[in-house]
């Protein structure tokens, strides 16, 4: 239990499936159902976020360990218990999954009309995986957590996504659940070394050095796949198309975070020897998905697919901060994690707002938006000078202090990852302009309407993060820089002791 002995965590991770069994025990005709499943997820999810917000207010950002932790014996013969917690690494994305729900629930209240019910539940156990995920503190539910995210988003692709949305949704589940396999066996592995499953206890097991390396390319299998680095980067682009908008956000804002927070829960603190040796190839790859997949970004004619490929290009970015392993990197990577989560989410939502008027995403078919919707185009023009990197907005902290922190590493790495950024302005303004600019020429001029109500709510507490990310930082920073500081100690002084044994043996 936490210190003041409530179960804070586990409120939070499972309320949203008490929510499920609400909306799965109503009765009636279909409109009453679709009624009572939205607004009870509505709510379910709005008091799964004020509960996350109890986290946020009383968390300690001084203090690098974990916090609100609460153990339960599960399978005490075999060393796995129930064990959630969070440190400064983990609060913010618990608190960015329970924000980014109920935005959801939102912005599909109107443009989701078949199976309610089950989309609705759906999202609601999403929640809880993502939440779980991210709390965990034993490498079996985690492992648990991490694998069941993909049957809810699975079931939202490949049931209520687009034309070839069951190929999509096969796909994402293919990529991933092939790469959590050695991930399950490097499990298996850390778990015979350490004699427990316990995460906290695995930080301070000194795991042999050849195993390291073995133990690090089966891990990295998994999380690389769901960063996605290149080149297992390929289920991302059909994923984001065929899902339903709500989709593509969830999948942008939360899911693609999972890989990233992966390396920095195990790989990096617990194969220190390894992440030294392998962090040149993760530059390598890194580099590659910025460039590339910027210029594949380039050449979209489709909104969803040009977005889609941007984020993985600033996930590469996110990659390249992490492995930097000085703690101007790795905040840069935390950073930029979570403002991608919002600005990429309020992109998929701006592209859904327009495709719920004119139900096409081909870039070419639009034009002159900016005339009979001045208040999006705004909305639209401050999220893609955030995904670009403009001072003052969420975008740019985090990939200024990656390149700070790649400059330290190496002179190339800052330079070569930095044309991200000017690649970024070069696809973003592309689409803007496009879509914005110009004179309308359609025939449907009736449907393009300004925003509603229900849709300037959902934008408004995005674009306040949005801002208030870039203008004051330290508000966010602070949660995990004491964290940060502590890994990147722990990190450097298990290499100063393998040198000192090597020194020693010779």
């Amino acid at each position: 239990m936490n210190a003041a002995g409530f179960p804070l965590l586990s409120l939070v991770t499972w309320l949203p499936l008490v929510g499920g069994l609400i909306i799965m025990s109503v009765r009636g005709d279909e409109a009453a159902v679709a009624s009572n499943a939205r607004w009870t997820a509505l709510w379910t999810s709005l008091i799964v976020f004020v509960l996350s917000l109890v986290l946020w207010v009383r968390f300690d950002g001084a203090n690098p360990g974990f916090q609100f932790v609460e153990t339960v014996a599960w399978l005490p013969q075999l060393g796995i218990t129930y064990k959630l917690g969070v440190d400064g690494i983990s609060v913010l994305f618990v608190l960015l999954s329970t924000a980014l729900t109920p935005l959801c629930i939102l912005a599909s209240w109107e443009s989701i009309t078949t199976r309610v019910r089950e989309y609705m539940l759906a999202f609601l156990i999403l929640e809880t995986m993502m939440v779980g995920m991210f709390a965990a503190l034993d490498f079996v539910v985690f492992y648990m957590f991490f694998e069941g995210v993909l049957i809810p988003m699975y079931l939202i692709i490949g049931v209520w996504g687009g034309p070839r949305r069951v190929y999509a949704a096969i796909k994402f589940f293919l990529f991933t659940l092939a790469g959590s396999v050695l991930m399950l066996l490097a499990l298996l592995a850390m778990w015979h070394v350490a004699g427990t499953t316990d995460i906290q206890a695995m930080l301070q097991t000194q795991f042999p050095a050849q195993m390291q390396t073995y133990l690090f390319l089966a891990l990295l299998a998994s999380f690389a796949v769901k960063v996605p680095m290149w080149p297992v980067h390929t289920w991302l682009p059909d994923a984001h198309v065929e899902a339903p908008t709500a989709g593509s956000v969830i999948l942008a804002g939360v899911l693609l975070k999972m890989g990233a927070y992966g390396f920095l829960r195990f790989s990096v603190p617990m194969l220190p020897l390894a992440t030294e040796k392998f962090a040149p190839l993760m530059f390598a790859l890194a580099v590659v998905a910025v460039i590339y997949t910027s210029l594949v970004a380039l050449a979209q004619t489709d909104m969803k697919k040009l977005i889609a490929y941007s984020s993985v290009a600033h996930m590469g970015v996110v990659v390249i901060g992490i492995f930097t392993l000085n703690v101007q990197g790795i905040s840069g990577a935390l950073f930029q994690m979570l403002s991608h989560g919002v600005v990429s989410g309020a992109l998929f939502l701006c592209v859904g707002v327009v495709y719920d008027r004119i139900h096409t995403r081909e870039i070419a078919r639009y034009g002159g938006l900016a005339d009979r919707m001045p208040a999006y185009s705004l909305l639209f023009m401050l999220f893609t000078m955030a995904s670009i990197g403009l001072p003052g907005t969420a975008g740019f902290v985090g990939e200024f202090l990656v390149l700070v922190g790649a400059f330290q590493v190496n002179f190339w790495l800052a330079a070569l990852g930095s044309l991200g950024m000017i690649l970024g302005a070069c696809y973003m303004l592309y689409l803007y302009r496009r879509i914005v600019f110009g004179r309308i020429t359609r025939s449907d001029l009736k449907a393009i309407l300004e925003l509603s109500p229900r849709e300037m709510a959902v934008f408004a507490p995005l674009v306040i993060l949005t801002l208030w990310m870039g203008i004051y930082p330290s508000s966010f920073s602070g949660f995990w820089n004491a964290t940060v500081s502590a890994m990147v100690e722990h990190h450097q002084a298990a290499l100063a002791a393998t040198h000192t044994i090597a020194t020693v043996m010779r």
